[in-house]
Protein backbone atom coordinates (compact mmCIF):
# COMPACT_ATOMS: atom_id res chain seq x y z
CA UNK A 1 0.00 0.00 0.00
CA UNK A 2 1.36 3.26 -0.94
CA UNK A 3 1.86 5.81 1.62
CA UNK A 4 2.09 9.61 1.36
CA UNK A 5 3.93 11.45 3.85
CA UNK A 6 3.66 15.11 4.53
CA UNK A 7 5.50 17.59 6.19
CA UNK A 8 6.66 21.40 6.68
CA UNK A 9 3.59 22.82 8.09
CA UNK A 10 2.76 24.91 10.81
CA UNK A 11 1.77 28.66 12.39
CA UNK A 12 2.97 31.43 9.87
CA UNK A 13 2.22 35.41 10.57
CA UNK A 14 0.40 37.08 7.46
CA UNK A 15 2.71 37.78 4.40
CA UNK A 16 5.26 34.81 5.87
CA UNK A 17 6.46 31.64 3.76
CA UNK A 18 6.39 28.17 4.24
CA UNK A 19 7.43 25.03 2.04
CA UNK A 20 5.32 21.59 2.39
CA UNK A 21 6.99 18.41 1.41
CA UNK A 22 5.35 15.08 0.68
CA UNK A 23 7.34 11.93 0.11
CA UNK A 24 5.98 8.48 -0.99
CA UNK A 25 6.81 5.47 1.29
CA UNK A 26 8.29 3.46 -1.80
CA UNK A 27 9.07 3.70 -5.38
CA UNK A 28 6.10 4.25 -7.22
CA UNK A 29 5.83 3.18 -10.64
CA UNK A 30 2.93 4.34 -12.97
CA UNK A 31 2.31 7.97 -11.55
CA UNK A 32 0.36 11.03 -13.51
CA UNK A 33 0.19 13.60 -11.08
CA UNK A 34 1.19 14.51 -7.66
CA UNK A 35 -0.29 17.46 -6.06
CA UNK A 36 -1.38 19.11 -2.93
CA UNK A 37 -5.51 19.72 -1.53
CA UNK A 38 -6.49 21.71 1.44
CA UNK A 39 -9.53 21.40 3.23
CA UNK A 40 -10.78 24.60 5.76
CA UNK A 41 -12.85 23.78 8.54
CA UNK A 42 -16.65 23.97 7.56
CA UNK A 43 -15.50 24.14 3.39
CA UNK A 44 -15.42 21.14 0.78
CA UNK A 45 -11.62 19.93 0.04
CA UNK A 46 -9.62 21.79 -2.96
CA UNK A 47 -7.22 21.77 -5.29
CA UNK A 48 -4.35 23.98 -4.54
CA UNK A 49 -2.04 22.81 -7.40
CA UNK A 50 -0.90 19.64 -9.07
CA UNK A 51 1.92 18.51 -11.30
CA UNK A 52 2.29 15.55 -13.97
CA UNK A 53 5.40 13.79 -14.32
CA UNK A 54 5.84 15.77 -17.06
CA UNK A 55 5.96 19.26 -15.44
CA UNK A 56 2.43 20.46 -16.35
CA UNK A 57 0.90 22.29 -13.41
CA UNK A 58 -2.38 23.72 -12.46
CA UNK A 59 -2.60 25.71 -9.61
CA UNK A 60 -6.28 27.03 -7.44
CA UNK A 61 -7.17 30.69 -8.84
CA UNK A 62 -6.62 31.82 -4.99
CA UNK A 63 -2.93 30.50 -4.81
CA UNK A 64 -1.72 31.91 -8.32
CA UNK A 65 1.14 33.95 -8.13
CA UNK A 66 1.84 32.92 -4.04
CA UNK A 67 2.54 29.22 -4.41
CA UNK A 68 4.96 27.33 -6.27
CA UNK A 69 4.74 23.10 -6.52
CA UNK A 70 7.94 21.04 -8.00
CA UNK A 71 8.85 17.72 -7.63
CA UNK A 72 11.64 15.21 -8.11
CA UNK A 73 10.36 12.39 -10.11
CA UNK A 74 13.06 10.01 -9.25
CA UNK A 75 12.39 10.41 -5.11
CA UNK A 76 8.79 10.25 -6.11
CA UNK A 77 8.60 13.80 -3.77
CA UNK A 78 6.55 16.93 -4.22
CA UNK A 79 6.93 20.17 -2.64
CA UNK A 80 5.05 23.27 -2.33
CA UNK A 81 6.53 26.51 -1.85
CA UNK A 82 3.66 28.95 -0.26
CA UNK A 83 4.95 32.27 -0.29
CA UNK A 84 2.61 35.84 1.09
CA UNK A 85 0.43 33.70 2.74
CA UNK A 86 -3.46 35.05 4.17
CA UNK A 87 -5.53 34.26 6.88
CA UNK A 88 -7.70 32.26 4.66
CA UNK A 89 -4.89 30.01 3.59
CA UNK A 90 -5.51 28.13 6.51
CA UNK A 91 -6.20 24.81 6.07
CA UNK A 92 -5.11 21.02 6.30
CA UNK A 93 -3.17 20.53 3.40
CA UNK A 94 -3.42 16.94 1.93
CA UNK A 95 -0.55 15.47 -0.91
CA UNK A 96 -2.15 13.42 -3.31
CA UNK A 97 -1.05 10.70 -6.12
CA UNK A 98 -2.87 9.91 -9.37
CA UNK A 99 -1.70 6.63 -10.50
CA UNK A 100 -2.99 4.32 -13.26
CA UNK A 101 -5.20 7.32 -14.31
CA UNK A 102 -7.46 5.81 -11.85
CA UNK A 103 -6.24 5.27 -8.13
CA UNK A 104 -5.95 8.25 -5.84
CA UNK A 105 -3.48 8.08 -3.09
CA UNK A 106 -4.22 10.73 -0.53
CA UNK A 107 -1.80 11.59 2.61
CA UNK A 108 -2.73 11.95 6.33
CA UNK A 109 -2.68 15.85 5.86
CA UNK A 110 -0.07 18.76 7.62
CA UNK A 111 -2.13 22.04 9.13
CA UNK A 112 -1.52 25.28 8.09
CA UNK A 113 -2.21 28.18 10.18
CA UNK A 114 -2.05 32.06 9.06
CA UNK A 115 -2.41 34.01 11.98
CA UNK A 116 -0.64 36.55 13.73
Amino acid sequence: QVQLVESGGGLVQPGGSLRLSCAASERIIGINAMGWYRQAPGKERELVASITTGGITVYGDSVKGRFTISRDNAENTVYLQMNNLKPEDTAVYYCNCLRYSTDNYWGKGTLVTVSS
